[in-house]
């Protein structure tokens, strides 16, 4: 079958890196008539760690996304739990971008009613807080975990794992979560495993949810129906030039 969509795999780092573990996630469900491509933004930091790295590589996240448009893209999905230059590239390109929080989150509330977040480090805990806030979900917010584990090491898939299970017993034995989301889109290989491991422990089956799974499966959905951001959300902008208006 010959593709019928294009989408692009925005990375919203400065570096390659990552590239070929996040198309290996995705595998599982790209569909056979949807063409994809990764791109990585050329400047910013090589990591999103907190409030500074999310907020200096928004620009280039805007520009790479123009970009795209131009060059026939349907959708974009953005590999960050925390969605860096989403909003603002709403307001500048006419196709559906998606960054990593809200469907993670819509997907936990269609299979349970209390979720908690196992994120990477400390300094993500209040930036994710707030997604749980925006969203207007706190009433099924249980908690937020991280396991203190920097992006460039979660490769280290055995000890990512174990850290991983351990904050996810904990969530649910000590703060009432029935479903758990991986607070990174550098969690690769890692949902499937904890949530098995979650069932043999405990005895119940809890929903583990991989952000990139997730989120390219929701974006892929907005683009077979042709839906893209609301104009009475996001108005249109050009995108801003350095010493130029606005």
């Amino acid at each position: 079958m010959s593709a019928t969509y294009r989408v692009c795999v925005v990375v919203p780092v400065a570096t390659e890196a990552y590239n070929e573990r996040i198309l290996a996630a995705l595998a599982p469900v790209i569909p056979p008539d949807v063409a994809v491509e990764i791109r990585a933004i050329a400047t910013g930091t090589t990591s999103i760690e907190c409030r500074a790295d999310w907020l200096f590589n928004g620009p280039a996240v805007m520009s790479l996304a123009q970009t795209l448009e131009q060059e026939g893209f349907d959708g974009l999905w953005l590999t960050d739990f925390d969605m860096c230059g989403v909003e603002a590239a709403r307001e500048i390109i006419d196709i559906p971008i998606i960054g990593g929080f809200p469907p993670s989150a819509f997907t936990a509330l269609a299979l349970s009613q209390r979720f908690s977040i196992i994120t990477i480090l400390e300094s993500t805990l209040a930036m994710q807080r707030q997604h749980v806030l925006t969203y207007g979900q706190s009433e099924s917010f249980a908690s937020i975990r991280a396991i203190d584990c920097p992006v460039d090491q979660l490769g280290n898939l055995e000890v990512v794992v174990a850290k991983t299970l351990n904050a996810a017993l904990k969530a649910i034995s000590e703060d009432g979560a029935q479903s758990i989301l991986l607070g990174c889109t550098g969690f690769v290989d890692v949902a499937a495993r904890v949530s098995v491991m979650i069932e043999e422990t405990l005895g119940v089956y809890i929903p583990v949810i991989d952000p990139n799974q997730a989120g390219f499966s929701f974006l892929v959905s907005l683009v077979r129906q042709r839906l893209r951001p609301s104009r009475a959300t996001y108005a249109k902008m050009p995108l801003p030039q350095p010493g130029g208006p606005g």
